[in-house]
């Protein structure tokens, strides 16, 4: 097969060729949009999903739909180490534009609220990158998102975007990626405010994507938070929706696959969209001809292997301390040893109770805290329900087994 014409896309958050499996989102989407612009009640939203499940793709996909309603729209990615007001400030900026409110000074006075709201975080005698906000010439306002209490400001702040987008009768939807890793302030301020936003009916959204655990930790900051949110657990797809994520594109190609190795493909990617773009591309690449066959699967099964085992679960585990890495290790040698004698808990993402990994490593639950604190925080690990953790990679105690 020609590798020019390779109609896989094996990305981090690149959108495949057929987005297949995510219509009902789409269109719950739609009508939650067409509600906020008529002025009628709608929750925030919120994805949750292991790695490689496209949580990504399907929140810039959410957020094409909003653009092209012509709301306004911004996109930031949390992390650990950064707090929440200057990337939403950048975020809410690129909305602004996007509105095209006609009145320049109205405008202006709202980019001067974004503006003073980025720049509370600055220290005294901060440096002019810290103050600097690109592209807002405007001063900042002054006794408007300022007050230095992030909850106080952003639900200022937002309520000020809200009546610009009502104004010229649009909508603007914030998109946050990654939405586990904000602080707890953050995670407290965010939710106040899509509180108090929904509250007096303004046309703003939150959309989330996150690990499994994101519930959890908003509920842990706001009790309502189970109430504030719609949410949406985003699992690999089904057999016939991974089907049509390979065999669409390949008809674009004038090629085709063999029912057989469409049901190898599927053994072998669980239906994960990562991992089937990442055979796709493979068994494209060393197909010979069209159709393609389980055979040909087989094949290149060991490149696709190969190559997930330096992008996707290696760059991942290389994360981890020696001693973080034993730990992953015991949770997958557990995970084995709960299937084998029947444990109906226990799942293919390697879901074991913290209290057999502290007994296959020989120490007390209490002294192992620090690792396992450490893998949640980088995202490697989660907690679903107490007592119990999980990798947040699909297939990563298969890597363990086989590369370390």
């Amino acid at each position: 097969m020609d590798p020019v014409t390779n109609p896989y896309a094996p990305g981090a958050g690149q959108r495949p060729p057929e987005l297949a499996g995510r219509d009902e989102q789409l269109a719950a989407f739609d009508v939650v949009l067409e509600r906020i612009a008529k002025g009628r009640p709608e929750r925030s939203l919120v994805l949750t999903g292991l790695r490689g499940v496209g949580k990504t793709v399907l929140l810039n996909a959410l957020r094409s739909g909003a653009v092209r309603r012509r709301w306004g729209t911004g996109k930031l990615e949390a992390r650990p180490d950064q707090r929440l007001r200057r990337p939403l400030s950048s975020a809410l900026h690129q909305a602004v534009r996007e509105l095209g409110h006609p009145q320049s000074d109205e405008v202006d006075q709202v980019l001067g609220v974004i503006k003073a709201f980025a720049q509370r975080d600055a220290a005294r005698g901060a440096k002019v990158r810290e103050l600097w906000s690109p592209g807002i010439d405007v001063p900042a306002a002054k006794g408007r998102a300022d007050s230095g209490d992030i909850e106080i400001d952003l639900v200022e702040l937002l309520t000020d975007i809200g009546g610009l987008a009502a104004d010229i009768g649009k909508g603007v939807a914030v998109f946050i990626d990654e939405m586990q890793d904000l602080g707890p302030d953050d995670v407290s301020a965010l939710c106040a405010s899509c509180h108090e936003i929904s509250q007096s009916g303004l046309p703003v959204i939150v959309v989330g994507a996150g690990l499994p655990h994101l519930p959890a930790v908003l509920s842990a900051s706001k009790s309502y938070s189970e109430r504030l949110f719609r949410y949406q657990r985003i699992d690999r797809l089904t057999r016939e929706a991974a089907d049509l994520a390979l065999t669409a594109p390949a008809k674009d190609e004038h090629a085709e696959f063999t029912s057989d190795a469409l049901t190898a493909m599927y053994l072998a990617t669980g239906g994960y969209p990562y991992f089937i773009q990442a055979y796709g591309k493979a068994v494209w690449d060393r197909a010979p001809r069209s159709p393609i066959t389980e055979d040909d699967v087989r094949v290149a099964a060991p490149e696709a292997e190969s190559e997930l085992a330096v992008g996707f679960f290696g760059s991942r585990f290389e994360r981890a301390t020696p001693g973080e890495r034993e730990y992953l290790r015991a949770m997958s040698d557990v995970a084995v040893a709960c299937a084998e004698r029947g444990d109906d808990q226990v799942d293919d993402i390697g879901s074991v109770p913290t209290a057999d990994v502290a007994a296959a490593l020989g120490k007390k639950p209490q002294s192992l805290s620090p690792a396992r604190d450490s893998l949640l925080k980088k995202g490697l690990i989660y907690s679903g329900e107490r007592g119990r953790i999980a990798f947040t990679v699909p297939h990563f105690g298969r890597y363990l087994r086989d590369h370390t």
